[in-house]
């Protein structure tokens, strides 16, 4: 498709983009939209012909996004997201409150052990805010990827790891957690034992000390999640090495020894996008978080 004078796109054709790509197809966005499908694909076509691309593949199937599609449709969400932003900022000066809804993606420890108490302490500061948390794993683009998509305001992530944090967000380190030896209490040799691992576990730097471990073995059995590590554990089934969030709620058949002062830890904080750090919600989050981890 030839490229074009670039004309702005209007909300509602926005929202249309973002309801094509998560329904699927034209149809099933044209329900959730209550519009005729006819109306969802002239207004698609409109705005391909104003970005000058191609922005679905239509089939059997339904629509799935293209490259270009996927970008346009993250942009989408992002801006749809300061619009409505933008009422509840307003309405906030008037009122001198905060208010608003606030997406945040966290991977499973974060979500269980780092979360809580902070949005504790957010509600009572700010009763009008309404935090919805997502657990995303951290493989891939992680919680990151949430964020830069548009799906997420907030994500609590791992920083320098598998996950990387994407040059268009911005945010900072709020603690270093430090990895231990978990095995079976009472086991009179844990490091004999077969090594449990899981897929979020380690940053690269974590893997180069594991290489670097003489006493440490391949990994034989890889879990789901830490959750699940900690079971296989305390059953006796093996050991770990695990980070301390993923620890908080070890169950009392484990035994957690520290591995001195060359243990690998590991980076947990915050990403956001240029446009909503300024915004109140997420600046309240953001405060409240730095608190919990000073």
């Amino acid at each position: 498709m030839a490229a074009t004078t670039t004309v702005d796109l209007a909300p509602h054709e926005l929202r249309i983009l973002v309801a094509v790509e998560r329904e699927r197809g034209f149809s099933a966005a044209a329900a959730a939209l209550g519009m005729t499908q006819s109306a969802v694909s002239h207004s698609v076509r409109a705005s391909e012909r104003k970005l000058g691309a191609v922005l679905f593949d239509r089939g059997r199937q339904g629509a799935r996004p293209t490259p270009a599609g996927e970008r346009a449709v993250a942009h989408a969400r992002r801006v749809l997201r300061l619009l409505e932003a933008m009422g509840t900022e307003v309405r906030g000066v008037t009122s001198g409150t905060v208010t608003g809804s606030l997406r945040i993606a966290a991977f499973r420890s974060a979500t269980l052990y780092l979360l809580p108490p902070v949005l504790e302490r957010l509600a009572a500061r700010h009763p009008g805010i309404v935090p919805e948390v997502r657990v995303v794993r951290e493989l891939g683009r992680g919680t990151a990827g949430e964020v830069a998509d548009g799906r997420a305001d907030v994500g609590i992530a791992t920083m320098g790891t598998s996950s990387p944090v994407p040059p268009a967000l911005i945010g900072s380190v709020l603690l270093e957690e430090p990895y231990s030896l978990v095995h079976p209490v009472g086991h009179p040799d844990p490091r004999s034992l077969p090594l449990v691992d899981w897929a979020e576990s380690c940053s690269s730097y974590t893997r180069d000390w594991w290489a670097d471990q003489e006493w440490l073995p391949r990994a034989t059995v890889q879990a789901e999640d830490d959750g699940a590590v900690l079971s296989l554990v305390s059953s006796g089934f093996g050991m770990a090495v695990m980070p301390a969030l993923s620890l908080a709620g070890a169950p009392l058949g484990v035994e957690i020894t520290d591995l001195g002062p060359d243990r690998p830890t590991r980076s947990v904080g915050y990403v956001t996008t240029p446009e909503l750090a300024g915004t109140q919600v997420v600046r309240a989050l953001i405060r409240e978080l730095r608190a919990a981890s000073a």
